[in-house]
């Protein structure tokens, strides 16, 4: 920590002095908490400029274009581990050994299965409910079965919530997906990898086997990667705030999930997929690049630049990547959204206008690409982001319960509403 400090002089006030913390990396912050006792607050709608919290999880340097896992470059993890090794890396702080990787796997798999009363609560959504919904509702009531873990400050009851919750979300999601088309729920089978497992629990069905094909359990397994962990975000920092009053694990990560399930976070890739139809042919092209330059129409191309990332995102050559690896095995490159997805990424890789906004694609210009190749409905492609989000959801509610600094979270406000009045009786008004 940073032995500088910064002043602030108000009018007619005394002179602030306010501490200057240095973290590991990233930019210095300016300390503070001390701030109300001398009658002033700070104003920052969206927290563009507020830190908090501390973390030791997840680093990113929008401008340079970097993502850390615990230290570990995204491009090292995605291309080296698989999913499970980077959940073990975001929870405990370390990479597995391949004796704690056997281990944590066999945990993992020993919870994948939901309570059996637990498949009750389907029956009282509509059958063409969207999965978000029923995954709000069906994680957070996890809470009333799994009261045997319920202590929030007990270190090893948290690990076995942890545990319970990435082992139990993909179940929940695939579940969600069944009843959506009126097949019968999936159990898990623990003899497959967590991408593989989630896959089969998607697409198999009593009267036919579904084996997975490995290029795709690569790329599924690539995507949970990707979006396992980000920092700071709507989502994240919904999980922070309600976990920070005590409540339960299973109804933070469900708030997690309904602040995901907004268009302006997790529904980017499904927006993308939109916006290729929507465009409908490569011929069309051109007038919707001339209405992304146009600066009197509010039309956004979908998928292209980042609000954290202001070269580039790390994780979008990856899923490129994976994209083509997916297409090529199944032979879907005649795709017509991926002729219009490919003359997109290169207007927008030439296209002086693009480069000088450094409006590179993103992530969820190929993700959800990827996700329509495998079979997954646009519909779900939230809930696939939740499944990879739980990790870093569950990480960052553990590190907050654990920090002696962290107290319930309650924000100020600038008031703008009407001074004091005195009621005035129905008669009268």
């Amino acid at each position: 920590m940073s032995e500088r400090k910064a002043y602030l002089k108000i009018d007619g006030g005394d002179e602030i002095e306010l501490p200057i913390l240095s973290g590991t990396l990233g930019p210095d912050v300016i300390d503070i908490r001390n701030l109300g006792k001398h009658g002033v607050f700070t104003y920052d709608p969206g927290f563009m400029s507020t830190g908090s919290c501390s973390s030791k999880i997840t680093f990113i340097d929008g401008d340079e274009g970097i993502l850390l896992y615990r230290g570990y470059p995204i491009e090292q993890l995605a291309e080296q581990a698989d999913f499970i090794e980077v959940c073990h890396l975001l929870y405990y702080g370390e990479l597995p050994t391949q004796e704690q990787k056997q281990a944590f796997d066999k945990i993992i798999r020993n919870h994948t299965m939901v309570h059996d009363q637990i498949t009750n609560f389907f029956k009282g959504f509509r059958r063409d409910a969207h999965p978000m919904a029923v995954m709000v509702g069906v994680v957070g009531a996890l809470s009333a079965f799994y009261q045997d873990s319920s202590v929030v400050t007990d270190v090893r009851h948290r690990e076995i919530s942890a545990h319970r919750l990435l082992a139990k979300v993909p179940t929940i999601a695939a579940m969600s997906y069944k009843y959506n088309i009126g097949q019968p729920f999936a159990y898990p089978r623990n003899s497959l990898s967590y991408a593989a497992n989630f896959l089969h629990m998607m697409f198999s069905t009593p009267c036919e086997e579904y084996v997975p094909n490995p290029v795709l359990v690569h790329a599924l397994d690539r995507i949970f990667t990707l979006h396992a962990d980000h920092e700071q975000n709507a989502s994240t920092s919904t999980v922070r705030l309600a976990g920070s009053s005590g409540a339960n694990p299973f109804a933070c990560i469900a708030a997690g999930i309904a602040s995901l399930w907004g268009p302006a976070h997790g529904g980017a890739n499904e927006e993308v997929l939109k916006l290729l139809e929507e465009i409908g042919d490569v011929s069309n092209i051109p007038k919707f690049i001339a209405r992304a330059k146009d600066k009197n129409d509010p039309f956004r191309l979908m998928g292209f630049g980042h609000r954290v990332y202001k070269n580039f995102d790390p994780r979008a050559n990856l899923m490129r990547e994976t994209c083509h690896d997916v297409l090529n095995e199944l032979g879907a490159h005649d795709d017509r959204l991926f002729q219009i997805a490919l003359e997109l990424e290169r207007i927008a890789l030439e296209d002086d206008y693009f480069i000088s906004k450094k409006l590179y694609p993103n992530v969820d210009f190929y993700s959800g690409i990827v996700l329509r190749a495998i079979g997954i409905p646009t519909n779900m492609f939230t809930a696939i982001f939740a499944i990879s989000r739980t990790i870093g959801w569950i990480t960052q509610w553990n590190e907050m319960i654990s920090d002696p600094e962290q107290k319930i979270g309650r924000p100020r406000q600038l008031f703008l509403g009407p001074e004091k009045r005195e009621f005035v009786p129905m008669a009268q008004r």
